[in-house]
């Protein structure tokens, strides 16, 4: 146990729980974990959300952050105990020994310091380096991560620079003070698939250049089969499994665990492409108000009833602009877009009431688009009472077959957002459009922020729903796995146009594009070696053009 970098035995962390209207009470989050994790070795935490795999993270810096308490077990860092360190040995250890790259890079940078005085700035409040060294390291690590203009891009703001590379600048930022251990919580799940995989490259890279030890938290078990050396499957605080990266993947022995590989099993029949559609986008423009350029460029797509019509692209390709200009919120300078056969207004206030019911939409954010004050009987009865005038006993009976419907059932009609998990709040969105008895529902990302078993059954409840209400999709997504589960015909758009469009199995097929190409090859496989299987065919490709 010599190369032990870090070692802990049966960890316990409770929190305090507040439930709405009644007494606090204490809560165990992680219960009797013990995990080691050798010099220059990855560790893959996996699990859905809550299962504990970022509380144990950032136990490795003895840390809990909301009201969180480590309360039993040992942690061992180098050899040495730190769960009941003092500040001042933490505060030594913190960004020096062990450093943490969040999942939101945007989120964790100063908007106004340049990128380079963040990147160093533990360096140098450590007093680990002289500032010279300190940047000369710190241009080095952009270099090893991939990032264009090493020299310069230190002299960039955050918001100067994509989302992709501000995740890798993060990743620098903590590799710069030369830690032993480096904690990265989902540094890729907000990223698109074409973005994810340069990240995900870097990351691997920068890890085996420097021989830094790490804990990489996901729930995304395809993606951390690509850089682990072993995984520990979590699920309510409780390890379930725990091996290396091989076995896991190949000879998982707890049922959770062969769920979590073999999820995404959904097969999805496509339906006639020749029915006359319900929605018909045609030769749409559209530019943001103040702006001097077009964010969707003549864009056309159909979308018959009772079927789904994904919209695939990365960040910045107008997917979500294209809702916006079906819903009336970005109203389009050129073409027409009919519903139901009739033609839309432009504007969302020049638009009828049945306008407004027919065509409902579910956000990637379940919990900013529901009132946390309200109780999931008041947030599904809102349309109930705008749209067909309903109240008391009428209501609550129609609210209680929603409930049935999204397979939640009646006895969480009184309950309030907080007291549901991320699924069921999806679920209690999904029931509020539905509630509005709608001819097309535009679901925006709305499985992205989910675990891999939770998003499996939302989209096999919108088919089941689908199927018995013969409601039509509008399925944004940047998730491949998604749309070859439940698209009937799919639209790829790149920088607001529609690249490629028609059936799944023809749109699916090769020949592709060259982007179609680089968006399908960009999913990550639940194999071991994908990733370097994927960057050597690039590599082939570049040296064959």
């Amino acid at each position: 146990m010599a190369d032990v970098l870090l070692d802990i035995r049966n960890l316990r962390i409770e929190a305090t729980s507040y439930p709405p209207g009644e007494p606090p009470r204490d809560v165990v989050l992680v219960d009797d974990v013990s995990v080691a994790v050798e010099k220059g070795r990855v560790l893959g935490l996996i699990g859905e959300s809550g299962a504990g795999k970022s509380t144990i993270g950032l136990s490795a810096m003895s840390y809990g952050r909301g009201g969180v308490r480590l309360t039993g077990g040992q942690i061992l860092l180098n050899g040495r105990e730190i769960r009941t360190a003092g500040m001042r040995e933490l505060r030594s250890l913190r960004g020096h020994e062990v450093t943490y790259v969040a999942q939101s890079a945007a989120a964790a940078f100063n908007p106004a310091k340049q990128l380079m005085e963040q990147v160093i700035e533990t360096s140098l409040s450590h007093g680990l380096m002289p500032r010279a060294e300190a940047e000369a390291r710190a241009v080095d690590l952009f270099r090893q991560l991939g990032l264009p203009d090493p020299e310069n891009i230190g002299k960039r703001y955050p918001h100067q620079v994509s989302g992709g590379q501000l995740q890798r600048v993060m990743t620098a930022m903590a590799l710069c003070p030369k830690p032993d251990l480096v904690i990265f919580d989902e540094p890729t799940t907000a990223l698109d698939v074409t973005t994810q995989i340069d990240v995900l490259a870097a990351i691997k890279r920068a890890i085996h250049e420097t021989g830094v030890a790490a804990l990489y938290i996901t729930h995304d078990l395809a993606v951390v089969a690509q850089v682990a050396d072993d995984i520990m499957v979590l699920r309510h605080g409780k390890m379930v499994e725990y091996g290396t990266t091989e076995q896991i993947i190949t000879r998982p022995s707890e049922e959770y665990t062969r769920a979590l590989v073999s999820v995404r099993g959904i097969e999805h029949a496509e339906k006639d492409p020749s029915v006359e559609p319900v929605l018909r986008v045609q030769n749409v423009t559209a530019r943001y108000k103040g702006t001097n350029f077009d964010v969707l460029k003549n864009v056309s797509v159909d979308l018959p009833p009772g079927q789904t019509l994904a919209i695939v692209g990365e960040s910045g390709s107008g997917k979500s602009t294209l809702a916006r200009a079906i819903t009336g919120l970005l109203p389009p300078s050129q073409g027409r877009i009919t519903f139901a056969g009739r033609e839309l207004s432009r504007e969302l206030k020049a638009r009828s009431k049945d306008d407004l019911r027919e065509v409902q939409m579910i956000y990637q954010m379940a919990d900013v688009a529901m009132n946390p004050r309200q109780t999931v009987g008041t947030i599904i009865g809102r349309p109930l009472e705008f749209y067909f005038g309903m109240s008391g006993e009428q209501k609550r009976v129609r609210i209680q077959e929603l409930l049935d419907q999204i397979e939640m059932g009646r006895g969480f009609i009184d309950r309030y957002p907080a007291e549901l998990s991320g699924g069921q709040k999806q679920r209690v969105c999904i029931a509020r459009a539905l509630a509005a008895k709608p001819k097309l529902i535009i679901c925006d990302e709305v499985t992205s922020a989910l675990d891999p078993l939770v998003a499996d059954g939302i989209l096999k409840l919108l088919l089941n729903l689908q199927a018995a209400e013969g409601v039509a999709y509008l399925f944004i997504t940047h998730d491949i796995a998604t749309v070859r589960a439940i698209a009937d015909r799919i639209a790829v758009m790149f920088k607001g146009q529609v690249v490629r469009y028609g059936p799944k199995s023809q749109v699916l097929a090769p020949p592709f594009d060259d982007y179609t190409d680089l968006l399908l090859s960009s999913v990550p496989e639940m194999e071991l070696g994908w990733l370097e299987q994927v960057l050597e065919h690039r590599k082939m490709e570049s040296a064959g053009n």
